[in-house]
């Protein structure tokens, strides 16, 4: 990634599961405030993710600095079984640098490294115009339906 004329950043993205050793260090990540409403805190998200053994939580780190978190899993709901990109988000202090195409491109390669040919559903609030763009980018599209929060469900089929 060019900054300007002289400085040549890249980016050397890796994911990390969240144990105890990291996850002091994952739930000081945040975004901003007027993106709050979108997503749960990390912390609210490892509580979730303590409960149900399904959920991968990791931190994505940018060499060794940590620059974000995702959860996903396969989860069995009442009519079926779907595998979710439920989380993702980039710390607020490393926004707007280039992070989430590499991110996401690297989780959904995880994902299809542990679930192999599987569809992976996402949700996302129709006001997140933003995520959305980021979604479709990678071929997610809207399915029709909504969860439970009244997020519409998008699907990137394999």
């Amino acid at each position: 990634m060019l900054r300007n004329s002289w400085e040549v950043v890249t980016i050397s993205l890796i994911l990390k599961p969240i144990t105890g050793e990291n996850r002091d260090i994952a739930e000081a990540l945040t975004v901003f405030p007027h993106q709050a409403g979108y997503i749960e805190t990390v912390r609210e998200c490892l509580k979730e993710a303590d409960q149900l053994d399904a959920w991968r939580p990791i931190c994505i780190l940018d060499g060794d600095i940590p620059i974000g978190f995702a959860m996903y899993g396969r989860i069995t709901e009442p009519a079926n079984t779907r595998l979710w990109f439920d989380r993702f988000l980039i710390d607020r202090r490393y926004q707007g640098k280039g992070y989430a195409k590499p991110a996401i491109q690297l989780i959904l390669k995880d994902m299809q490294v542990h679930y192999p040919n599987t569809d992976i559903y996402l949700s996302v609030y129709e006001e997140n115009q933003q995520a959305i763009a980021l979604y479709q980018s990678f071929g997610f599209v809207f399915t029709g339906e909504l969860d439970s929060k009244g997020e519409k469900i998008m699907l990137h089929t394999v």
